[in-house]
């Protein structure tokens, strides 16, 4: 098939997991012998005369085309104009590809997320082929079920537009796929889902590696938790630092390595001066690949504390390093952790479950052991890029142009859009 992609990250422009989930994709889509163009976008900041529109292989892949488009000349931030800053990319994304792709035509136009689903609908109406979109995650899931800020109901609305005009609408997880069906009024059995996936040999580690890792980040062979990922709210961070107290208690010396970047790292700091553990808390900050492989392996345990997780890819990225894992039910982990057998689960939001599971770890360190080997081997049969490949060329094999509609505004509660949380 010929498959026309849209994602507003992709490299070497990669902001989250959404950037590296659409190039494994269709690097695995390629593979299979499906002929793909992905339409993406040149940094944020930049424009056409500093850095121009692209257009050309993949240098990774060179199956892969892919059109990096150049930012418009309007002076539009991502961090202040977030909704204008969209559809302006939106446009310079639609104008690329109609005026540069003249001669091609997909089959299937695939939309990644909120944000390009201006241009996605756009061209598969003009283009009269289906639309698939993927819904990674929710404005309201985001925010705990409320949408209180004009910004809020704007991002939710387009999330609904797209939901609604989509031919195929797909999610990475069972939850996910009950939270997309109640917020747009969607028949949850006519959503499909297809798990994130991940690639177990990037992560293998050195054993030299991962002593020196824990020398780095543990001296003295005290107990070491990772956590990892973005420095957001809802990732649930301050929980996990308001249980490292209890922890520590039980097993002195117990270190911390949080690594990643958001908006919320300061916020993180003071939580862990409040609860008097500042100095026992690294802030790693963003780790490239190879040395938070190595905080993996070196780790007693990882603990993802999320209050929020579509999927949860870090699950199987801390599985594929073999890891113990301990992690919240939250959405998509709740999937991807099976309590008790590859791995340790609480509530969200629940510091007393999350420093009696981390203490169940660190208690039977062979019991936790083997909870990760099973978390390791499951990895190719349930989360192989190959498998979630073949998933989605189904989808978009199966997938009826519907063509173009014509929806209203969606009507937006003033309480909770997911109910009691």
């Amino acid at each position: 098939m010929r498959v026309l992609v849209l994602s507003w990250e992709y490299p070497p422009v990669v902001v989250g997991g959404l950037g590296r989930h659409v190039h494994a994709l269709v690097r695995e889509l390629a593979a299979a012998g499906h002929e793909v163009v992905v339409v993406s976008r040149r940094q944020t900041g930049t424009d056409a005369a500093t850095h121009p529109t692209t257009d050309g292989p993949d240098p990774d892949d060179p199956r892969i085309r892919v059109l990096h488009v150049a930012e418009d000349p309007a002076h539009l931030r991502f961090s202040d104009d977030l909704v204008a800053w969209a559809l302006a990319m939106g446009h310079a994304m639609l104008r690329a590809a109609l005026t540069r792709l003249a001669g091609w035509r997909p089959d299937v136009v695939h939309a990644h997320d909120w944000l390009v689903a201006h241009p996605a609908i756009a061209l598969a109406d003009v283009l009269g082929v289906p639309l698939v979109a993927t819904i990674h995650a929710t404005e309201a899931g985001r925010h705990a079920g409320w949408l209180t800020t004009p910004l809020s109901r704007q991002v939710h609305s387009v999330e609904w537009w797209l939901a609604r005009r989509a031919d195929a609408v797909v999610t990475c997880s069972r939850a996910m796929r009950a939270e997309v069906a109640t917020l747009f009024d969607l028949d949850p059995s006519e959503i499909s889902v297809v798990h994130n996936g991940i690639a177990p040999r990037r992560w293998s580690v050195p054993p030299t590696a991962r002593e020196a890792a824990r020398r780095r980040w543990a001296p003295g062979g005290v107990p070491l938790l990772a956590s990892f990922g973005r420095l957001e709210y809802e990732k649930g961070v301050q929980d996990l630092i308001a249980a490292l107290p209890r922890v520590r208690r039980a097993y002195p010396g117990t270190r911390l390595v949080v690594a990643g970047t958001g908006t919320q790292r300061e916020m993180l700091v003071e939580q862990a001066r409040r609860f008097r553990v500042r100095r026992s808390v690294t802030f790693a900050g963003h780790l490239p690949d190879d040395e938070l492989a190595a905080l993996l392996t070196a780790a007693s345990a990882v603990v993802l504390p999320s209050r929020y997780e579509p999927f949860g890819i870090v699950a199987l990225e801390a599985a594929a390093a073999g890891a113990p894992l301990v992690a919240s039910t939250a959405g998509g982990l709740g999937e991807v952790v099976v309590d008790g057998e590859t791995g340790l689960s609480f509530a969200p939001g629940d510091v007393a479950g999350i420093a009696a599971a981390v203490d169940a770890v660190l208690a039977d360190p062979a019991a936790a052991a083997e909870r990760a080997h099973r978390a390791r081997a499951r990895l190719g049969p349930d989360f192989g890029w190959p498998v979630i490949a073949v998933r989605t060329a189904e989808i978009y094999a199966a997938a009826p142009a519907g063509g173009p509609i014509d929806v209203g505004r969606p009507k937006i509660p003033t309480g909770n859009v997911l109910g009691p949380t």
